[in-house]
């Protein structure tokens, strides 16, 4: 396996554009579209909020039969908590890019981003529909990551190539997401494209896997959006014998998705409202994974942990606090805490780490906290970021 250029369009049959429709203001890009060449086995996993919004609800509705051929997405209004106008609209946006593309509606996936409550300007929307549809290109990947964006200050793209079956298969994606970021069993707004050839049945799982050790590992803000959602296309034009749902194949498929995965999830934490560093929790020594991942989340969202990283304070009793809050049964006897390679807490005795051996290691732009449960062979790691005075500000601020 090794990287490739083209984010979601590194993968062959794939086209895209990124263009304004006038929702974000100066004409900043607020609105993609991709689309494959031939119909694709499709999937995806969303937001589990009861506040689901309705692009939501029409992608979930539209993927029943596992087959789709493209992606219409755009960002500066979520179309969430809108009612039946919204649900109405999602499904235009599906309509009307069906129309402009030669394809049936049940065919095109959607998705929103941005403020919440707040109808769409549906008149600017199939303007920009309309225009996506003619300015459709090979080059334009990182024009449609751009469309994605809200609060982010960067596209977020990543592409693999691997060898399935004697034959190059890519696998390509982009991303957004920088607050409200807390996903279970989806992540924030994510489109992948494949020219794998694999059925639905086994897309599913490979995806579910993927997001499983990405996107659901991964915290800004302890919060989860109304409209999180990844999708994934696969062409088949790579030409591969189609992957079963085991064996060598299967492997070598979900190991590059969960790359690309990765990749891009914590590309969203790097980016996080505020964010001035990347933390990675470890946590090994667990009863089961799940465990394992719900101390590491604790951690994680830990407003205290989360200044304390930020202040390079050497604080490793927040983090032993927050082990102990996770409702998972551990014995302080059996816990060691490690943090930038410093031993901060060993079976339940606390290290010697001098102040400025412990704000050395929490100095540079990523900071690893090493947590051992001492009590199986399970293990998890989950992504955050420290929290900041900015983030504070720009969130008290958000809609005014």
């Amino acid at each position: 396996m090794k990287e490739a250029s083209g984010g979601i369009l590194a993968a062959d049959g794939f086209v895209a554009a990124g263009v304004s429709c006038g929702i974000k203001p100066e004409n900043n890009r607020d609105l993609c579209l991709v689309y494959a060449d031939k119909r694709c086995a499709a999937a995806g996993t969303f937001t589990t909020s009861a506040f689901a919004s309705p692009p939501v609800m029409v992608s979930r509705e539209h993927l029943q039969d596992g087959r789709a051929r493209a992606i219409v997405s755009n960002s500066g209004n979520a179309n969430a908590a809108t009612g039946q106008q919204g649900l109405a609209d999602a499904r235009r946006m599906a309509s009307i890019a069906a129309d402009a593309l030669g394809v049936p509606s049940e065919d095109v996936l959607v998705a929103s981003t941005g403020k919440i409550g707040i109808p769409l300007p549906m008149d600017r929307i199939e303007s920009g529909i309309r225009t996506a549809a003619q300015r459709l290109s090979h080059e334009a990947a990182t024009e449609a990551a751009q469309a994605m964006l809200t609060t982010d200050k960067v596209t977020k793209q990543c592409a693999v190539e691997t060898e399935i079956g004697a034959r190059a298969v890519r696998i390509g994606g982009m991303c957004k997401g920088a607050g409200m970021i807390c996903p279970d069993m989806a992540t924030m707004h994510c489109f992948l494209s494949t020219d794998a050839r694999i059925a639905p049945h086994v897309l599913g799982p490979a995806l579910r896997e993927a997001v499983g050790v990405s996107f659901n590992c991964i915290t800004v803000d302890g919060d989860m959006s109304t409209s999180d959602t990844v999708l994934i296309l696969a062409n088949g034009a790579a030409g591969n014998d189609e992957i079963p749902a085991s064996g060598d194949a299967f492997v070598a498929f979900r190991d590059a998705l969960v790359y690309v995965c990765q990749s891009l999830a914590k590309q969203i934490v790097r980016d996080g409202e505020g964010a001035t560093k990347l933390v990675e929790i470890r946590v090994t020594g667990a009863e089961s994974r799940e465990a394992g991942r719900r101390v590491g989340r604790t951690v994680a969202n830990s407003l205290l942990v989360k200044t304390a990283v930020h202040g390079r304070d050497f604080n490793w009793g927040r983090i032993a606090a927050a082990i102990g809050a996770a409702g998972v049964p551990v014995d302080p006897a059996d816990v060691s805490i490690t943090i930038g390679g410093l031993a901060a807490f060993r079976k339940g005795q606390p290290g010697e780490v001098s102040e400025r051996d412990g704000d050395a290691a929490m100095a540079g732009d990523e900071v690893c906290i090493e947590i051992d449960l001492g009590r199986g062979a399970e293990e998890a790691t989950v992504w955050t970021c420290d929290l900041s005075t900015e983030y504070v500000t720009f969130n008290a601020k958000y809609t005014t």
